[in-house]
């Protein structure tokens, strides 16, 4: 489940992720926002007809992880990407504030044109919805495939990439990598 805050020109989009670091194998897992340039549709049909909205164009991403080999809440994982090439982000940035107060702050001090106002109104609802899809709202690995089901494919291609598979928690893992028929891939 995705959350969508979509305004004149841009949105954000607030959901929670789970993912696998490609070196070491540790699980990761938390709210991720990110800010989308909304891409400009012809207009089309009457003037009461529903119009297209197309989310795209990454310009930034906050992913407020933990790391599931620490305790609940510990945002060793917690980090940024200032910016995207297309939609590949940029390296990590890592976060060494209170991530619920350094989100509120980015949130208040955004640069986007004409919309900046409306998102710094909406920060603290912003932040709710991230909070609500936080690491620690999260307490299983069938909640957390449960929230992230969608992510199915960007687990197996990370699955592909592993360094270490060695070192993977296969049970916490297994939600994810079970194939369409129900079989596990591990």
């Amino acid at each position: 489940m995705q959350h969508a805050f979509v305004y004149d020109e841009v949105a954000i989009l607030v959901r929670h992720w789970f993912e696998i670091d490609l070196d070491d194998s540790h699980l990761e897992h938390g709210a991720r926002l990110e800010l989308r340039r909304l891409v400009p549709q012809e207009r089309r049909g009457t003037e009461s007809a529903a119009q297209k909205i197309v989310i795209d164009r990454p310009l930034w991403r906050a992913d407020l992880f933990d790391r599931l080999d620490g305790p609940p809440g510990n945002f060793a994982a917690a980090h940024f990407h200032p910016h995207f090439t297309g939609p590949e982000p940029s390296e990590r940035h890592y976060l060494r504030e209170d991530p619920w107060e350094w989100l509120q702050d980015r949130l208040a001090d955004l640069p986007t044109a004409g919309d900046a106002a409306d998102i710094r109104a909406d920060a603290p609802e912003i932040v709710e919805a991230a909070r609500r899809r936080a690491a620690t709202e999260c307490t299983s690995a069938e909640q957390c495939f449960a929230w992230t089901r969608d992510a199915r494919q960007a687990v197996h291609v990370m699955l592909d990439r592993l360094e270490r598979p060695d070192l993977l928690d296969k049970d916490h893992v297994r939600p994810w990598s079970s194939t369409q028929s129900g079989t596990s891939s591990l």
